[in-house]
């Protein structure tokens, strides 16, 4: 299991259109995605594009991303460079 966290910048927080791409991206990833927003006790599957707009991820916020599963080595890196450019 690998993690990271990520405080987000995006004055709309994760909104539609990136919410939408991420979900887009993970689709290739075979390992389980999970973003929590620890301060509010939510949690949801990345890959899931209703459970990750619910959240109602803020700017300033901070997430925890965790990746689980057989490709998740290479999948934390992309990952992570996908929410710098993003959010």
């Amino acid at each position: 299991m690998k993690s990271f966290d990520y405080v987000i910048k995006d004055e709309l927080g994760i909104h539609a259109r990136p919410a939408g791409i991420l979900v887009k991206k993970l689709a290739s990833v075979k390992s389980n995605v999970k973003i929590e927003v620890k301060d509010k006790d939510k949690e949801a599957d990345a890959k899931r594009l209703m459970q990750v707009m619910k959240m109602a991820v803020k700017q300033n916020d901070t997430v925890t991303v965790t990746i689980e599963g057989e490709d998740e080595d290479t999948a934390l890196v992309e990952i992570e460079a996908f929410f710098k450019e993003n959010f």
